[in-house]
């Protein structure tokens, strides 16, 4: 046995230990076929040209393609895979053994877990739109020795011809709408995964079909390269201040200069007045707050920020990466930092402009709200496009290209 297979099958080893605590820490369980999957692939064959230690890094995702400063294609990072395939196995009722999956976005290592977990009675195809992706998907799951494992160079956005149904349709990149080819290539009973754009926010949505509908049963949050090809819809920042920009997903208008000079005013904070352990999934309040706001008279967005302009004081965002925030009538409104107490910690709105006081109130009464409904986790239901109104379940309705998606909780305030 060689030096570097003792360190690949030590760093293996203490990857997945690393993986239990991350799941441990979230409060999940994992699922003991993905664990044993986890075990089984050797992820260093799907990253050629990085070290053993890159490889096996838990946080990380392994950028495998770029054009110019882009990331294109990547080999996930190995916590967000395991918790997708987690999410995956919990949709479909008796597991993933056996069953027939589609996976849209290659890179190998994905193929490969999922192969373990349907098992010799189960089927895997990959396909991606880049020939590069495909080849390199090829060469790595012959080296890992996963040799039955289907490789397709297409566009995922239609059909694949002479594919048929899947049981399993998990999609390993970001994707903005669900078009038809992937209804139409999904069992009567099946499940879609996927990183689904809904307000600028991204979510691993696990969706089963209900007929000509997808009617989601959890979600996780993530983040994954952008879909190319016919599906691609580029996501639009603006920069409104130094190291300020917002993200607009949806078509949005604003003036950033009109934002940037209210950023310049003083600010106004409100706060909830709630205690909340530390585990509390704020990513459902953004989405709750996106419900809310967007059937409110204003234009709501994500802020986003660099380091330096929250060191600098130009905004205090919840999380500079992504932070509900909403422009009405002359007032900029955003989810601001937490404030701890001890491990507990309440939730704050800032503002800017001449109803600052105001509207940093109105957005701590939404989430007052969330919390007195128990913090409900959203739910997504997908209807296709010219689906009539009178059809749709009650909730805040997002039109695409292809879906009609409706946005509701689990419960609601009284």
């Amino acid at each position: 046995m060689t030096v570097e297979t003792v360190s690949s099958a030590e760093l293996h080893a203490a990857m997945v230990e690393a993986l239990l605590g991350d799941h441990a820490a979230k409060g999940l369980t994992m699922r003991p076929e993905v664990e044993a999957a986890l075990r089984a692939v050797p992820r260093h064959h799907f990253t050629p040209g990085v070290s053993l230690e890159v490889a096996y890094n838990a946080n990380d995702p392994v950028v495998t393609k770029q054009v110019g400063d882009e990331p294109v294609s990547s080999v996930s990072a190995a916590w967000l895979i395991a918790e997708m395939l987690g999410q995956t196995a919990d949709a479909v009722d008796g597991g993933l053994s056996g069953r027939r999956v589609l996976e849209i976005g290659s890179g190998g290592y994905n193929a490969s877990l999922l192969r373990e977990l349907v098992g010799p009675s189960g089927s895997v195809t990959t396909v991606d739109i880049d020939p590069d992706v495909t080849e390199r998907a090829s060469a790595c799951l012959s080296a890992a020795g996963y040799h039955d494992v289907t490789v397709i160079c297409a566009d995922a956005d239609q059909p694949i011809e002479g594919a048929g149904t899947f049981d399993v349709i998990i999609v390993t990149v970001g994707a903005w709408d669900i078009p038809p080819a992937w209804l139409a290539q999904l069992a009567p009973d099946g499940v879609l995964v996927v990183p689904l754009r809904t307000f600028g926010m991204t979510r691993s949505w696990a969706l089963r079909r209900d007929g000509d509908r997808l009617v989601s049963c959890s979600q996780r949050l993530c983040g994954f390269v952008s879909m190319r090809g016919s599906g691609a819809f580029d996501m639009r920042y603006v920069d409104v201040a130094e190291g300020v920009h917002l993200r607009l997903d949806e078509g949005q208008q604003v003036d950033p200069n009109a934002i940037g000079l209210l950023l310049s005013q003083p600010r106004e904070q409100a706060f909830a007045g709630v205690s909340l352990p530390g585990r509390t999934v704020l990513g459902d309040l953004d989405l709750w707050l996106a419900a809310r706001l967007t059937t409110e008279p204003g234009v709501f967005f994500l802020l986003t920020a660099q380091q330096d302009a929250v060191d600098a004081g130009i905004v205090a965002p919840a999380w500079r990466f992504g932070t509900p925030a909403v422009l009405r009538d002359s007032t900029f409104c955003y989810r601001s930092a937490l404030r701890w107490t001890d491990t507990l910690f309440d939730l704050g709105a800032a503002a800017h402009g001449p109803d600052a006081a105001a509207a940093a109130g109105r957005m701590v009464e939404h989430m007052r709200g969330w919390v007195d409904a128990g913090c409900p986790p959203p739910v997504l239901h997908i209807v296709p496009a010219g689906t009539p109104d009178g059809d749709l379940p009650a909730g805040t309705v997002l039109d695409k290209r292809h879906s009609r998606i409706v946005l509701t909780f689990a419960s609601t305030p009284a």
